[in-house]
């Protein structure tokens, strides 16, 4: 059965798109304060607690929901996230429904910009690892959406236990696909 150039081309981009898009999609979501949302009052969430008990990486999005008209979310530096300073932000979120995406590693402070809020504990430090190859490897690292092994992350937790991050539960078959050859072969043919 012969495929033309144009079939070909279709089958791998069709591929090359599949493995982009599974590599986008592993990234974790994480709503702050899980189902009490970000507030203060009677749902009594400790932020403090909820981040340690997750593991955070780069390109994770954090969902702040919340009531626009009683709190916000400001990214401030570390200084401000203790004095709960609210005047110098970092950037400011005000929708209610804030997706953030975690652009490196490090410390992300946010806080409730509302007066008494922070005070109140309506504050949260993420602390992102960041990732690095085991020491032996001599090979370029691959990239840790696509490695299907776990990586090597450098942490120090004054004796907290770092919960896994959500189970990966994209599919193999573009990096299977790939990682045989099959796609570099219609490549080259369609080049040919």
């Amino acid at each position: 059965m012969g495929f033309t150039k144009e079939a070909m081309l279709i089958l791998s981009t069709t591929a090359l798109l599949s493995l982009f898009t599974a590599n986008l999609g592993s990234a974790a979501v994480y709503k702050v304060g899980d189902s009490a949302g970000w507030t203060i009052g009677g749902a009594n969430v400790d932020y403090h607690t909820w981040a340690a008990s997750k593991t955070f990486r780069v390109g994770d999005i954090l969902v702040f929901e919340y009531n626009r008209t009683q709190h916000n979310v400001l990214r401030v530096s570390l200084a401000d996230y203790h004095k709960c300073n609210a005047g110098n932000p970092i950037t400011s979120y005000s929708s209610g429904n804030d997706s953030i995406t975690i652009k490196g590693p490090g410390h992300y402070y946010y806080i409730c910009g509302f007066p008494g809020h922070c005070q109140a504990g309506q504050k949260l430090d993420v602390r992102v690892l960041k990732v690095t190859r085991p020491a032996d490897s001599q090979s370029p690292s691959p990239s840790p959406r696509s490695s299907p092994a776990p990586a090597a992350v450098s942490s120090t937790t004054s004796g907290r236990v770092i919960a896994p991050s959500p189970v990966n539960n994209k599919s193999s078959a573009p990096s299977l696909f790939l990682n045989n050859g099959l796609g570099l072969g219609l490549f080259a043919s369609l080049c040919s």
